[in-house]
């Protein structure tokens, strides 16, 4: 076999100053052994002539060495030496380069009209560097989350979970966290259901989608509350469906205007606890005629309740699904909203006879959720932590809303009309246009130039116009947090006036 007593010939690159002297020489001798420079079968030098050669420590060989024999790079003979292994896996799985490539054009390969129609109203959501931003609207008080004892329960499932939970899971999600969601929304929310009506999704938005793929066919119309969330009608959309906007008033979705827009339509979008972005909750009158229209129409209602525990003042409204008798009810809820964001659970609540298509369709989207993770949800709603911290957050956010409000009255109060919101995590501040001649996006852009994350009214409208309002988000800011975001948006607003 060859033999080499030095490395003269191989060209190391020197060590860099930042990293440790074992990882350079076994990332150089890797490369070397990779490239082809020290071939199969080569005998490397004692780990003492390298130390000489290097000036380093025979430690500090001795440590590159053994991971390169970890990693199969290398095998080392009793009395013989260490030598480069036969047959590296890593050089069969590099690509053959292939010569006389031929200079081919660009690829004129498109994506779908599909993908270009449903990319078109689209916002990346940024990743979060930061948490308790004013005046961000999406995010709960990650800063109050009992970490420390989420991290507890989570070990404690881990060391105990049985093998089993490291397979397949099913489809419709982890039996336990099904059976406490179904008694815990039962008894807060009104909800009529079992744990077999329950399928488990990666939040919301996943939700969505699968009602959307399954039913929907290209070209149904779907009621949309308008101004509604924008994500629902771009999935919505996204799958084909025929957007048509219905305008909101005091009660709610208008049901009698949307029966004169669509009356064929096949599904309708509603928020009625907490109608997303006005806070308005849909009146009783309006709740039976809305069932009434989806019952005789043949048609789906998909209830998105994702921030309707939070409620301030008023007794808590039961859920629509709680009044469905015919079955047409999908009710949608998450728990991003309710612990934090990075926990992507939610799920859905759906009729006995659409429980067996959306378990089947599942499997070839993601085949099932999580399953530790929700072991680990389980196991903390179970033992009553999900309960305290709904609690605790409620008490909390009623706080911050009054103290939003009473900020915002010290130094806007010509300016913007700060609704006292009623549930949710962010309320409406609507421009008095008496006082504030720009529209709310230029009133929001200007904001944002200052570091505030403000969202207008206008943006979540798809045809019926709205006064100009400003949406502010409370729940995932402190008292100090919402104070500056204030003095913020005053300066933004006189900047915009003068």
């Amino acid at each position: 076999m060859p033999k080499t007593d030095t490395f003269q010939d191989l060209s190391l690159n020197p060590p860099p100053n930042n990293q440790d002297l074992w990882r350079w020489l076994y990332t150089e001798l890797r490369a070397a052994i990779l490239d082809g420079r020290l071939k199969s079968g080569t005998r490397l030098p004692s780990t003492r002539s390298l130390a000489d050669q290097y000036q380093l420590s025979r430690g500090t060989v001795v440590t590159a060495f053994d991971q390169l024999q970890a990693e199969g790079y290398t095998s080392t003979e009793v009395g013989s030496g260490t030598y480069v292994t036969l047959g590296l896996p890593d050089r069969a799985m590099k690509a053959i380069p292939t010569r006389n490539t031929p200079n081919l054009p660009p690829s004129r390969a498109k994506v779908s009209k599909r993908t270009r129609a449903m990319l078109k109203d689209v916002h990346v959501l940024p990743t979060s560097h930061s948490i308790g931003k004013a005046f961000r609207s999406f995010e709960p008080a990650i800063d109050l989350f009992p970490t420390e004892l989420w991290a507890r329960v989570a070990a404690r499932v881990l060391r105990h979970a049985p093998r089993s939970l490291y397979g397949h899971g099913s489809a419709t999600g982890y039996q336990p966290l099904r059976r406490v969601i179904a008694e815990y929304i039962g008894s807060s929310r009104g909800v009529h259901c079992t744990a077999e009506q329950i399928v488990v999704t990666s939040g919301a938005q996943q939700a969505l989608d699968l009602i959307s793929r399954l039913l929907l066919d290209p070209g149904d119309q779907v009621w949309m509350e308008d101004p509604g969330y924008s994500g629902a009608w771009q999935t919505l959309r996204a799958a084909g469906a025929r957007i048509v906007p219905v305008p909101i008033d005091s009660e709610g979705l208008n049901v009698t205007a949307a029966r004169k827009l669509a009356p064929q339509a096949k599904i309708v979008y509603c928020t009625p606890a907490n109608q997303f972005p006005l806070g308005i909750t849909m009146s009783a009158e309006r709740r039976v005629e809305l069932l009434h229209w989806a019952s005789t129409a043949g048609a789906w209602i998909i209830e998105d309740e994702y921030d309707a525990e939070y409620r301030y003042f008023g007794r808590p409204v039961a859920a629509l699904q709680s009044l469905d008798q015919s079955g047409s009810v999908i009710y949608v809820g998450t728990f991003t909203k309710m612990l934090f964001n990075a926990l992507r659970i939610g799920f859905l609540v759906l009729p006995p006879r659409l429980v067996e298509i959306f378990e089947a369709a599942r499997t070839f989207v993601d085949r099932h959720p999580p399953t530790l993770d929700q072991a680990i949800l389980a196991e903390f709603i179970s033992e009553g932590h999900f309960h305290q911290h709904v609690r605790k957050m409620r008490q909390t956010y009623a706080e911050r809303m009054s103290v939003l409000k009473e900020s915002a009255l010290a130094h806007l109060s010509d300016q913007l009309d700060v609704v006292d919101a009623a549930a949710g995590m962010r309320t409406i501040a609507w421009l008095k246009t008496q006082k504030t001649s720009i529209s709310d996006k230029t009133a929001a852009q200007r904001a944002t130039k200052l570091g505030l994350e403000v969202l207008p009214l206008s943006t979540f409208a798809l045809k019926h116009t709205t006064k100009p309002a400003l949406i502010l988000g409370f729940a995932g800011c402190n008292p100090a947090e919402l104070r500056r975001g204030i003095s913020v948006l005053a300066t933004a607003l006189r900047t915009s006036t003068n």
